[in-house]
């Protein structure tokens, strides 16, 4: 019966808002630690083991203790406060599985690109996609033990980001920092809409005068 009524309780309402947001970024980065770590219901997730044969095409240089692997995406959700709902997507990192993100990119309001300064380059893919699609991203580190730490201006220029584009730092096996993370994406995309909308109708105006 209280497990029924907390179910409940998660669910948004009729009129909650509610969003959709990615979950991006290299293999092995924590993409589905993320999801999972914020999420108020059991994520839905599609791993797999690792197979010998996937070894030959993904690369395991720095996850070297990974054995299974997401293969269609993560689901999960969270509501960020009363009234508003996002719904996470995880995306497969692997490159083979690439023909899956245009699907789950349909309707989003943006993404968290997930980066390991690791391997900073296994986000690179993540981020040149959102940019040709014009789809608002943050950059969110995720600091791993033993990993050199590096400032948010430093990520954001080995990444050559666009000016204004976010970088945050956070771990991803919290779920406050998950949350956070999450809020400044929003945040982001909202602001990045709403100059769109202005841009769009200050060119419309000088059209018609």
């Amino acid at each position: 019966m209280d497990s029924a009524r907390s179910d409940r309780a998660a669910r948004p309402t009729e009129d909650a808002l509610a969003l959709k947001i990615l979950v991006a970024g290299g293999f092995g980065v924590g993409k589905t630690t993320l999801v999972g770590s914020v999420s108020e219901i059991r994520p839905l997730r599609t791993e797999e083991q690792l197979s010998e044969a996937g070894q030959t095409v993904d690369d395991l240089g720095g996850v070297d203790q990974k054995t299974t692997t997401t293969v269609a995406m993560d689901f999960g959700r969270i509501t960020i406060r009363s009234g508003l709902a996002v719904y996470l997507f995880g995306t497969p990192g692997q490159d083979r599985f690439w023909f899956l993100w245009d699907e789950l990119a349909t309707g989003a309001l943006g993404a968290v690109v997930l980066a390991d300064t690791r391997r900073l380059q296994d986000c690179f893919p993540a981020v040149d996609y959102f940019e040709h699609r014009s789809i608002p991203f943050l950059v969110a580190v995720n600091c791993f033990p033993g990993s050199r730490s590096y400032g948010a201006h430093e990520v954001s220029r080995a990444l050559d980001l666009d000016k204004g584009t976010p970088v945050v730092l956070c771990d991803a096996r919290d779920k406050d920092s998950g949350k956070e993370v999450l809020i400044r994406l929003v945040e982001y995309a909202g602001r990045m809409y709403t100059q769109r909308m202005l841009d769009g109708a200050e060119e419309e105006s000088e059209v018609v005068g």
